[in-house]
């Protein structure tokens, strides 16, 4: 009933101003406002820094393993949201994994397309890499999921050290918006349209193809990636996103497990204090990351 009463409200209080018609800053200024009033994770800290130039936070719980780092990428679909709004999910994330979580408020679209996300997650995770941190994963949601992926092929293809692992929430891989549920989930999602999310990726994107594999990592070759574990809800847009990500990454021969949660939404872990859902899968999450990063730091 919970949660039946909780998706009404998104149905109400998001759909329409995440569609076409609201300006970006008015989904600025309403998601933000939404985003901080969610119930957030008892004893945690947000500190703020500067990795490479991108002002970010340094989101803690208790005493977090000195050598190991997890970098959160947010969702928003390039264009909203930031690291505060954030702090929610992020201190639920540091909790679930003993690990602190880096959160860069990389730059934002319309104002700032392709390639600037992408310049500050590798910003910002090379950071991690000079104060001394071997053992790194990476996180993200919705087009921060998108990002995770895309950073870690940029990563690859550069030569650098990849991330042990990668967790990534409803990842938003296809800007260019070919799968089915992006028609067939229309009604059943109680936040994102078709048109909402196509109005984002035009803003990213700018001159760029929608499925540039660096906007659209779907697109990308995948050999050679961590392994990563997907969460997604069954009732959103963007399933069809994760559902082919994994077979691509299957296919690629990546180390890939995805967990489809029936009857929830986008982001669902956002209301992790609310949604008991969203707390089983960060700690889901957390544990895989944390998992990784130990294996990799006993190597």
């Amino acid at each position: 009933m919970l949660k039946k009463i909780y998706r009404s409200t998104l149905r109400v209080v998001l759909k329409p101003v995440f569609g076409s018609t609201f300006s970006i800053g008015f989904q600025r200024h309403w998601s933000h406002y939404l985003s901080v009033a969610m119930i957030g994770q008892r004893g945690a800290r947000a500190n703020l820094q500067n990795m490479n130039g991108v002002p970010a936070e340094r989101v803690t719980v208790g005493d977090p393993a000195a050598d190991l780092a997890i970098l959160y990428l947010h969702g928003g679909g390039y264009n909203i949201l930031s690291a505060r709004a954030y702090r929610a999910l992020t201190g639920r994330f540091a909790k679930a994994s003993g690990v602190a979580v880096h959160v860069p408020d990389y730059r934002l679209a319309p104002e700032h397309p392709h390639p600037a996300a992408l310049e500050d997650a590798l910003s910002a995770y090379r950071w991690l890499r000079k104060q001394g941190l071997r053992h790194i994963a990476i996180a993200g949601d919705s087009a921060g999921g998108g990002l995770a992926l895309a950073t870690a092929v940029a990563l690859r293809d550069a030569g650098e050290p990849m991330p042990v692992a990668l967790a990534l929430i409803s990842p938003w891989v296809d800007l260019a918006s070919r799968g089915e549920t992006y028609w067939t989930h229309v009604q059943r999602d109680p936040q994102l349209t078709p048109d909402g999310v196509t109005r984002w990726a035009r803003a990213y994107t700018g001159d760029l193809p929608l499925d540039h594999p660096l906007c659209s990592p779907l697109y990308a070759d995948l050999k050679g990636l961590p392994p990563m574990l997907i969460h997604v809800g069954s009732e959103e847009i963007l399933l069809s996103d994760s559902l082919s990500l994994k077979e691509r990454a299957r296919v690629a021969g990546v180390d890939v497990q995805l967990r489809e949660f029936e009857g929830l939404w986008h982001d669902f872990q956002v209301q992790a204090g609310i949604v008991k859902e969203g707390a089983e899968s960060l700690k889901t999450l957390g544990a895989f990351l944390r998992g990784h990063l130990n294996r990799s730091a006993s190597l």
